[in-house]
């Protein structure tokens, strides 16, 4: 996805009834949705030094892109990623194959390694830490998380198909002037390698790795294509869906870390546990507790220092397929204008597939245009997220949660 070189307003009108965008849009409602401040910063920010990386081994797998559970049958490994002898029995990290391989478990599992391309980077240790957290181990430990891995995810490849459908979502001539998006139907992805790099959790010059001698950038439906193996980021499902409290999820809380750039949702927190002091005091420690209150984490990335505010608010709202209203008065002075545009929704609006807005006008949590750029441009205001686990929040929290900003 392009990087937008203007730093935008996350001040958004998000449709009230967010409808499939295919539809003609001109008459439909906009619903202010708080953010204050662009979300396209092109201010490219190193990632933190305060944290660690991960595991590794071989194999690969054939699916069928209609059908999330890959087919018995194999393919051979392309030969950018082989692998040295697998180190799963020692605490060593990852490389090649296994570290995708553990990618795509720690994907499935909603700690998300950022962007999937079977390099161990910070992003795929901060979950690797946040795994360990929940099931017990030692915050640094490669082990165990590596043999969960080669359990759970014994084809971290598949080959899948360009499905029909990318050609709705696709428009290679989608302006990058504001004034002419607006007329856009949609904010669609610009080619098809876009369209499965996303789909897929992953980006273009992996995809190209990946598949060597194929081109990637005239790929066509019918195309095969070998992908990370994780479960699709199928845009075409998405309805405009406005999301309401649910009973269990509006309880959570979420904790959003701006030094190390990850979201993690927990459970609401327990009843205290009343213990008699005489018995507190005689109890063995545990070398290690599992956190199971810990459901979730995600790469983020956070507003820019002047703007970033910490404290805990609710989560008001959740509305998939938002639109944004532009403004370049707001930009330049910070003051409203009524000149302001609305552009269209779709994976490459700069709010990306959904906006979740808080109690705090100005913030919210959202998609974005660029997955690749979480963790290393700052927004101006809001909590970005990368559109595939964006896409996972109201699974995971619904309006009423908490959202805590430190």
């Amino acid at each position: 996805m392009i990087r937008v070189l203007i730093i935008l307003t996350c001040l958004a009108l998000v449709s009230l009834h967010a409808q499939e965008p295919a539809t003609d849009s001109t008459n439909r409602p906009v619903l202010k949705a708080l953010p204050i401040g662009g979300d396209d910063d092109i201010t490219s920010q190193p990632l933190p030094d305060e944290v660690v990386s991960m595991p590794e081994e071989t194999t690969a797998v054939v699916a069928d892109e209609t059908n999330e559970t890959p087919a018995a049958s194999t393919i051979d490994e392309p030969a950018e990623i082989a692998n040295p002898p697998s180190a799963a029995a020692s605490n060593a990290k990852p490389e090649g194959l296994e570290a995708l391989r553990l990618q795509v478990f720690l994907d499935k599992s909603d700690f998300g390694p950022g962007v999937i391309d079977g390099r161990m980077g910070q992003f795929s240790e901060l979950a690797v830490r946040s795994w360990n957290e929940v099931n017990g181990h030692p915050l640094d430990d490669w082990s165990a998380v590596t043999v969960a891995a080669k359990s759970a995810v014994p084809e971290p490849l598949v080959t899948v198909t360009v499905p029909n459908v990318a050609t709705k979502w696709v428009n290679p001539s989608l302006p990058t002037k504001r004034s002419l998006q607006a007329s856009a139907k949609r904010m669609s992805y610009r080619s098809i390698a876009e369209f499965m790099a996303e789909r897929y959790h992953s980006d273009v010059p992996y995809l190209t790795e990946l598949n060597a001698g194929v081109k990637i950038q005239k790929l066509k439906p019918g195309d095969s294509l070998i992908v990370p193996n994780v479960a699709p980021f199928e845009i075409e499902k998405l309805t405009g869906a406005k999301y309401e409290a649910d009973a269990a999820l509006s309880e959570r809380h979420v904790v959003v870390n701006t030094k190390i750039n990850q979201a993690r949702i927990f459970e609401a927190a327990p009843a205290a546990l009343v213990v008699d002091e005489s018995e507190a005091d005689t109890a063995p420690v545990p070398k290690t507790k599992a956190n199971r209150a810990l459901v979730a984490s995600f790469p983020i990335t956070p507003g820019k220092p002047q703007f970033i505010k910490f404290g805990t608010w609710k989560l008001l709202n959740m509305i998939e397929l938002p639109y944004w209203r532009y403004d370049q008065q707001l930009l330049d002075t910070g003051k409203r204008s009524a000149k302001a545009i609305n552009i269209p929704p779709g994976p490459n609006s700069p709010v990306g597939i959904i906006w979740n807005g808080t109690s705090r006008p100005g913030i919210g949590m959202h998609g974005t245009s660029d997955p690749e750029t979480i963790g290393r441009a700052r927004s101006a205001g809001c909590i970005r997220l990368a559109n595939w686990d964006a896409i996972r929040l109201p699974n995971l929290i619904r309006p009423g949660a908490t959202v805590e900003i430190r």
